[in-house]
């Protein structure tokens, strides 16, 4: 039997019977799922690794909600025409044409996770934020109990969008961080809110890769970390904005980690153990 199956059993094992299932959110990165750099190349691999780990999740009796980020799905497009910046009158008519790529492209992206999940025997539910989102932030107009679901109801899945906006801007991107918050405050029960980097194994010291960076293994929102946002790709904010929600999300789930999404059995670690390798993310003492 090949390791990685026995220490999945192994994993699932020490699942404690009786115990309080409950609701666990995940946010794939754009950064996980596609290579930023190019437009619409996606890692299947990636995404269907993930989705046999949800299947387990979901196997345990937890109830799963799933984002995910745009990758370059969205944020080629948006950045190329400043989309989170709203409505420019000189550039209008090349805006509203963008956006329409935009959530055809993202449907896209969306319709291959989709199919991913379907593959394990997971039924889901597209849930694009266009459809009943009004507004940017945290602060958005919109009711998050349609995420609210037991376990053997159809998995919800939803991602950063392109949303209409009340006032003279018309429009927005509403991040899937941003709706990350929402749904941890809001809905009952969250055990886990887990980010799934592509590139780390958490929050670091240092830049990825560089000698002497170091994981940071509990992390506040009053401490430092290294991140940077690639402005000439990122519309919505990178690791730090990341960072700043999760922040948000700990004082109302129990478990919030930064985790290496090319490992996402870590998460059956978390869920099992209470520990692994990643950032923990807690409240300031």
């Amino acid at each position: 039997m090949h390791p990685s199956v026995m220490n999945l059993r192994y994993m699932l094992s020490r699942i404690p019977r009786g115990q309080i299932m409950a609701r666990v959110i995940i946010k794939l990165g754009g950064g996980l799922i596609t290579d930023k750099t190019q437009y619409k190349v996606v890692l299947r691999n990636r995404i269907d690794a993930v989705s046999k780990v949800i299947s387990h999740i979901i196997e345990m009796g937890h109830s799963v909600i799933v984002i995910h980020g745009a990758g370059s799905y969205g944020h080629i497009e948006a950045k190329k025409w400043h989309i989170s910046e709203g409505l420019n009158p000189e550039i209008s008519e090349q805006q509203y044409s963008a956006i329409d790529t935009i959530r055809s492209d993202m449907d896209e992206l969306n319709s291959i996770l989709i199919e991913s999940l379907t593959a394990v025997g997971i039924q889901s539910e597209p849930l694009p934020p266009r459809e009943w989102v009004i507004g940017v932030g945290t602060e958005f107009s919109g009711d998050v109990n349609i995420f609210k679901r037991s376990p053997e109801s159809d998995v919800p899945v939803s991602f950063g969008d392109v949303v209409d906006v009340q006032g003279d801007s018309m429009f927005g991107i509403l991040s899937g961080d941003h709706l990350m918050v929402r749904l941890a405050k809001e809905l009952p029960d969250v055990l886990l809110c887990a980010f799934l980097l592509g590139d780390a194994e958490g929050l670091l010291s240092g830049p990825p890769g560089a000698e002497g960076s170091l994981l940071i293994e509990r992390w506040s929102h009053s401490q430092e970390f290294f991140g940077e946002h690639d402005s000439s790709i990122d519309v919505t904010g990178g690791i730090l904005l990341k960072a700043q929600c999760a922040s948000e999300i700990a004082g109302f789930a129990e478990h919030v980690w930064f985790i290496d999404g090319r490992v996402p059995s870590r998460m059956l670690e978390i869920l099992s153990d209470g520990q692994t390798v990643g950032t923990r993310i807690v409240v300031d003492d």
